[in-house]
């Protein structure tokens, strides 16, 4: 599939750092000297092209199990999910003499195992207006999430509003009218410095008026260490359930995945503050540490919708945990 090649594209930094890591902790063989009738190992450009003979095998032992647990820490995956992560790939295998290519297959499996339950779409409801907020901390590709959904959304035969609730940036809200006029979504707006929450409200007031299917709500870029700031979204989610006790009906919590383990973190605040239902990743290009959604995965079972490599609107798409896994790892494709 197309985007599975962007993102193998895109992930570059990640899957090159594994790819090399693991190809180290194979062929180093804990650096132990090459006997004199050994032959030179061939380059990893000759390992893909298939040339320079059999590729280069370790016996799976302890101390190759210790440096594939520190190369998934490194990718930030976290301690526990990275000793998990190794335990099952040992389990059998112990004193077996393995390749590089083997070690990536069973780690893409692994990390597959454990996103495959909370790769879900957005869920789509009978009920309409359905009210989708949409938080995060500043700069997490929040706004740009917003705009990429309302046009797939949109090109799907959905009525969509955008509510331009970051009223204290105007570049977010002059943002989602450029997404808004490229989609053909109408986007609410107010003067700059004005109540996030009033605005929130006159949006899910007109969305019922006219029968809307989808209210995208985009709220300020908040740090999750700022009570004042946390309030104010409480607020927001205070003044949507005076009119409708059931919104919203989803909050998604943008993140950035060059944050690393100051994800966890991040899901931990809002988690608390705002009922977070689901997850979008972001910046998946930008960072060698892409290792951070399984850890995402593994800690919190949230649902993962979509992840982001890039600007343009295709750059956004359903998460699927096998593509992302085998473009992390650097491992070839089944079948």
């Amino acid at each position: 599939m197309a985007f599975f090649g962007k993102l193998k594209d895109r992930l570059f930094k990640s899957s090159s750092k594994l790819d090399e890591g693991l190809s180290a902790i194979v062929d180093g063989a804990a650096q132990a000297p090459a006997a004199p009738e050994e032959a030179p190992k061939p380059g990893l450009l000759g390992r893909v092209l298939g040339r320079g003979g059999a590729e280069p095998r370790r016996v799976l032992d302890d101390a190759m199990l210790e440096s594939l647990e520190e190369l998934l820490i490194a990718s930030d995956m976290g301690v526990e999910t990275a000793l998990a992560v190794t335990a099952n790939i040992a389990e059998g295998r112990m004193g077996r003499r393995v390749s590089a290519s083997e070690i990536k297959a069973l780690l893409a499996a692994e990390i597959a195992r454990i996103l495959e339950p909370v790769a879900r779409p957005l869920p789509l409801y009978a009920r309409t207006p359905q009210v989708v907020l949409v938080v995060g901390v500043n700069g997490s590709g929040k706004t740009t999430t917003i705009g990429k959904l309302a046009a797939q959304f949109r090109a799907a035969g959905k009525r969509v509003i955008i509510a331009a609730g970051d009223t204290f940036r105007a570049a977010a809200v002059e943002q989602l009218q450029v997404w808004g006029e490229r989609a053909g979504v109408p986007v609410m707006t107010a003067p700059e410095g004005s109540d996030p929450a009033s605005l929130a409200f006159d949006a899910l007031v007109r969305a019922e008026a006219e029968g809307v299917d989808l209210l995208l709500i985009d709220t300020a870029g908040r740090l999750q260490n700022r009570a004042d700031l946390m309030e104010e979204l409480a607020k927001i989610l205070r003044v949507l359930r005076k009119r409708d006790p059931a919104t919203p009906h989803n909050t998604i919590l943008v993140l950035d995945a060059t944050t690393g383990q100051n994800a966890l973190s991040q899901v931990e605040t809002f988690r608390k503050m705002a009922d977070v239902t689901g997850l979008v990743m972001t910046k998946l290009d930008g960072t060698a540490k892409g290792g951070v959604l399984v850890a995402l995965a593994d800690r919190f079972g949230l649902p993962i919708h979509a992840i982001g490599v890039g600007e343009q609107i295709d750059d956004l798409a359903p998460f699927d945990p096998e593509d992302f896994a085998r473009a992390l790892t650097g491992a070839e494709p089944v079948g």
